[in-house]
């Protein structure tokens, strides 16, 4: 996208729809009340379309103010440095995949709610000081692949119906 100020209000229109989704979502009941912190991660949605519409950048920027503003309204300090750390690492990981270009847009998916979920799951083993906590990561890696692969079918089908657009 050439111009910046169209690339700009078209970035804050995205950014907005990922709170709308994070917002949703903290409507939802649990998707399993038994395992605390489960969530389908509809925000991510909206991570992997701007990361592969427009780039690193970009959704390495709707990323850090979704999660700013969600621990604002939704949160507090721990739930920004535990969205944090998932999202950085999540970031990170699904860029890597991108760049090599041998997985899908499910795949890519699947491993940013993955390492999500560890980035997460890290910083919970830093702050409470027991390695113990890394054993729901086997949940969570159950649950982050399945949420994972339903995101990738609609980041895809987004992508992919977008593709004829100018943004």
């Amino acid at each position: 996208m050439k111009n910046s100020a169209k690339k700009t209000a078209v970035l804050g229109i995205i950014t907005s729809v990922a709170l709308i989704l994070a917002y949703l979502e903290a409507l939802l009941p649990p998707l399993m009340a038994s395992v605390p912190g489960v969530k389908m991660g509809l925000p991510n949605l909206v991570i992997i379309f701007v990361l592969y519409k427009f780039g690193f950048k970009e959704a390495v920027a709707v990323s850090g103010i979704r999660l700013f503003i969600v621990a604002l309204l939704f949160g507090n300090v721990m739930t920004l440095a535990y969205s944090a750390a998932g999202a950085v690492l999540s970031l990170i990981l699904m860029a890597l995949l991108k760049k090599i270009n041998s997985f899908s847009t499910i795949g890519v998916s699947v491993t940013g709610a993955v390492a999500h979920n560890l980035g997460q799951i890290l910083v919970a083993v830093f702050l409470f000081d027991t390695i113990q906590l890394g054993y729901y990561m086997i949940i969570l890696a159950i649950t982050g692949t399945i949420a994972g692969v339903f995101i990738g079918i609609g980041a895809n089908i987004l992508i992919k119906r977008t593709s004829s657009l100018k943004i």
